[in-house]
């Protein structure tokens, strides 16, 4: 496992596909909610205090990560919806709940599964190794290229995943015409 900001840049970089989907404020959105998820994994380091779980257990899982985005996604888009619709710095004139849904799963998966990733590219210096694919490979995975507490890698690839972001938003074309895009394309707004 590497430390925070080497999830954080793992996070980041795995998020850069949200400048072609949504550009502009949903791409920023996206990108700070990625962020946000980009520890969901760890949420055992909190639940080993209430049930018998094990860090790099079951939620180290794509299975987990993909259970818990979709459930999420499924709150969001049913209770998140008519409040982004009504709220006034979101420049659109409907947003689907489908949209929500893609958003808040997209996110949370991408933020869960960067997790893992930077997880296996680091584990077992300091913790158990991780099977991200179980229950189908109950195998352990490790990859082991980065070093836990490593600054050159943590900040060097935060500062790399940073400078991406900068040039994708100052990129000026319009993001994908898809049906998820948030804002409204007939008056020109970047989002």
């Amino acid at each position: 496992m590497v430390d925070v900001s080497g999830h954080f840049a793992m996070a980041l970089l795995f998020a850069t596909p949200a400048w072609i989907i949504w550009g502009g404020r949903g791409a920023l959105a996206f990108t700070a909610f990625t962020l946000v998820t980009a520890m969901l994994p760890d949420v055992d380091l909190v639940l080993r205090h209430f049930v018998p779980v094990s860090h790099h257990g079951v939620t180290h899982t794509l299975l987990f990560v993909v259970v818990v985005s979709s459930i999420i996604g499924a709150i969001s888009a049913r209770y998140l919806t008519s409040y982004l619709n009504a709220h006034s710095r979101i420049r659109s004139t409907r947003i689907s709940r489908e949209t929500v849904f893609v958003f808040a799963t997209a996110g949370f998966i991408i933020g869960g599964v960067s997790h893992i990733f930077a997880d296996l590219l680091s584990a077992p210096d300091i913790a158990a190794p991780l099977a991200p694919f179980w229950p189908i490979y109950r195998q352990h995975i490790v990859i082991d290229v980065i070093y836990y507490d490593s600054p050159i890698w943590n900040f060097g690839l935060l500062g790399v995943a940073v400078a991406l972001h900068y040039l994708l938003a100052r990129h000026k074309r319009y993001p994908l015409h898809t049906r998820y895009r948030i804002g409204d394309p007939k008056k020109g707004n970047k989002s």
